[in-house]
């Protein structure tokens, strides 16, 4: 079973508008509510394609017990920790262009005790058998920027890999304790990370190559539009397909790791499948997950050891 930590998460209400107009009044064409936070978005598109996985969340308040129960609906097993705050909702104004806007709350305060016992809860589901652990997105307050360090930590005494997909420095102090199976920034948090541009496919792979020699086995770097880029031990690979037009890309990157980690294989396979359900994820609205009828594998295009000259805008 794969297990996802989202520490930070939260309702999602989307809205789809034909154009938004900043400053006026704007009426939705329709409304769209799901879980959210990204390790819980990779659960539910792992459970949509019956990979077995469970979600350890704080919960509090009415939008906690919502949050949990939109789960339950969904099929997702789901292990909430309660906690005094209540759970926030994040708003996405999706419009006909293809263009998202995402306006995030900042989520409820962790005491000490509540943030001991969201990792107790990981310990139990490792103790029970957990196969791998997700952990990803944001910290909320009170959550110091080495939690992911303890997640890290946990796995490595149980012998199981963490994955990680988190940005700003909660990101670099993870990368800089090593112990990661996989880290999945996009390409601007990547940038972010070793504090340079990265224009070029040459200079991600550097990037990554960074990441990896400070204790971290795998790269996985979502490009948006323009795919993504896999780095190993065994190489490097790239893969993406034709230009679509986005219905909302809140929840794509999500999508993508989930895709990545549905099922053992050769890492060309894997970023395939990757790429094909992020590729999915995007058309359809606010963060709901694809389902198998979704993801279409043969228009992903995967290529080995790509151009380290091309530019990622012509990928």
């Amino acid at each position: 079973m794969i297990v996802t930590l989202t520490p930070n998460p939260s309702l999602d209400r989307a809205l789809h508008l034909d154009r938004l107009v900043p400053g006026e009044v704007n009426r939705a064409a329709a409304t769209h509510l799901h879980p959210g936070g990204k390790g819980i978005n990779v659960s539910r598109a792992l459970a949509c394609h019956g990979v077995p996985t469970r979600a350890v969340l704080p919960s509090g308040g009415p939008d906690g017990d919502r949050l949990v129960a939109l789960l339950a609906a969904q099929d997702v097993l789901a292990r909430p920790v309660p906690v005094a705050g209540g759970t926030r909702s994040n708003v996405t104004l999706t419009e006909s262009s293809g263009a998202t806007t995402k306006i995030n709350a900042p989520g409820p305060a962790l005491s000490l005790a509540e943030v001991d016992a969201l990792l107790d809860a990981v310990a139990g589901e490792l103790d029970a058998g957990a196969t791998a652990v997700v952990a990803a997105g944001s910290l909320p307050a009170g959550v110091d920027d080495a939690f992911f360090t303890r997640v890290a930590d946990l796995g490595a005494r149980h012998g199981v890999p963490v994955v990680l997909d988190t940005s700003g420095a909660p990101l670099a102090a993870a990368v800089r304790h090593g112990g990661l199976a996989l880290v999945k920034p996009n390409d601007e948090e990547l940038a972010e990370l070793v504090g340079r541009d990265l224009t070029t496919v040459g200079d991600v792979l550097a990037a990554a190559a960074e990441v990896r020699a400070a204790g971290t086995a795998a790269v996985l770097v979502s490009l948006g539009a323009h795919g993504a880029l896999l780095a190993t031990a065994a190489g490097s690979w790239w893969a993406g397909g034709p230009a679509l037009v986005p219905v909302s890309t809140v929840g794509a990157g999500d999508s993508t790791l989930a895709g990545y980690l549905a099922a053992p294989g050769e890492p060309a396979d894997r970023l395939r499948r990757a790429v094909a359900w992020g590729r999915a994820a995007v058309l359809l609205p606010g963060t709901a997950a694809p389902r198998p009828s979704d993801v279409h594998l043969s228009e992903v295009t995967v290529v080995a050891e790509p151009d380290p000259s091309l530019a990622l805008k012509e990928l």
